[in-house]
């Protein structure tokens, strides 16, 4: 069976979530079967693990609605895309799509890479269900990130289309030794992006309020972004790190008291995963996705709340708190792996195929 991954959606800097989860599940889905990746980009192949690949038009470019024309022609059992939005005109193999989650219905602000038109089409998409109805309805299948993401789907009606959870995951940032010792300083850790729904000037106003703690922005910052923060609280102890290497990364995260968000919406949460894999505990806004992930060992404060992030934050200086949400942290991070979540996938992907190659023998 000849499985077709899309990997156009893989950034050629530096991994964005849709990008990790593209890039990690064709590499462990290539470990269990032949499997070809979409590119648009020669350069995204930096970013790929070493498969075969057919080069095809970006997913942004106005002919791909009708890219299943040139997606034929690798005669493919099954196709799956990491997003909702792959062209299906004309198609002759199964497909799968991948709805990751509802966010820009509720913060219409579309990424900001995104060319000028796509922002466009992008927010009249939001503005109703319908659209993406459709999108959703002319694959074979489609896939989610989380369970929290699948109840809203559900909950709206989006698709008549079998739903499945394959789980966002983790890359290993390193093998610590457990149970980890309380760090000695007080750093706190934000790994994502600086748009409005992510909740950043919650967590720059409650550092303002926590002398003894300094909070690292980990992520890419534009100068203008930079200079609000640090005139938004001035008192506060900011560290731009404006983009960190996996390692660096994983270094100031191993060293860290907390990773901290304030994000009022997620699809899933990568940055979660990858502190408590580490055994640094979680300070995150109490929204049903972070206690999907997090369970018992998040500290949890209402969203858009300063106040009670700072005392969240605070908790853990109690005795012994600290290492218990550490140890209880690693554990249940176990549960999220790229391994488990191929598997599924994989077992998908062979029934969606097997389903369309016997359709195709009955009408010929």
């Amino acid at each position: 069976m000849r499985l077709v991954f899309d990997c156009r959606y893989v950034r050629i800097d530096h991994h964005d979530g849709i990008s990790r989860f593209t890039a990690a599940l064709v590499g462990e889905i290539g470990r269990r079967h032949p499997v070809t990746m979409l590119i648009s980009d020669h350069r995204q192949l930096a970013k790929l693990p070493a498969l075969p690949w057919e080069l095809v038009s970006s997913p942004t470019s106005p002919r791909e609605p009708w890219v299943a024309r040139q997606v034929r022609k690798l005669k493919p059992d099954v196709v799956f895309s990491p997003m909702q939005t792959m062209g299906s005109w004309g198609r002759n193999y199964g497909l799968v799509l991948t709805l990751h989650d509802l966010i820009y219905y509720e913060n219409r602000t579309p990424p900001r890479d995104l060319p000028a038109f796509v922002r466009g089409l992008w927010r009249l998409y939001h503005l109703a269900w319908w659209p993406q109805r459709i999108l959703l309805n002319r694959a074979d299948a489609v896939v989610t990130v989380s369970e929290t993401s699948a109840g809203l789907i559900r909950k709206h009606h989006l698709t008549k289309r079998p739903l499945s959870v394959v789980h966002n995951a983790a890359d290993a940032l390193g093998t610590p030794d457990l149970p980890r010792r309380r760090p000695a300083g007080k750093r706190l850790v934000y790994m994502g992006s600086f748009m409005s729904y992510k909740g950043v000037d919650t967590l720059v106003r409650a550092v303002a309020t926590l002398p003894d703690h300094e909070l690292h922005l980990m992520s890419r910052i534009s100068d203008e972004e930079r200079g609000r923060l640090t005139r938004l609280a001035p008192e506060a102890r900011l560290v731009f790190h404006d983009g960190a290497t996996d390692a660096e990364y994983a270094d100031v995260l191993a060293s860290a008291t907390a990773l901290v968000t304030a994000s009022k919406a997620e699809g899933f949460g990568i940055p979660l995963v990858e502190a408590m894999r580490l055994g640094t505990p979680v300070v995150v806004t109490d929204i049903p996705i972070f206690r999907e992930i997090g369970g018992d060992a998040a500290v949890y404060f209402p969203a858009d709340d300063a106040p009670a992030a700072a005392r969240a934050i605070a908790s853990l200086d109690e005795p012994g708190e600290w290492e218990r949400r550490s140890e209880a942290s690693a554990e249940l991070a176990a549960r999220f792996t790229w391994s488990e979540s191929a598997e599924k996938l994989l077992a998908l992907l062979l029934e969606v195929g097997g389903a369309s190659g016997r359709a195709a023998h009955a009408r010929r």
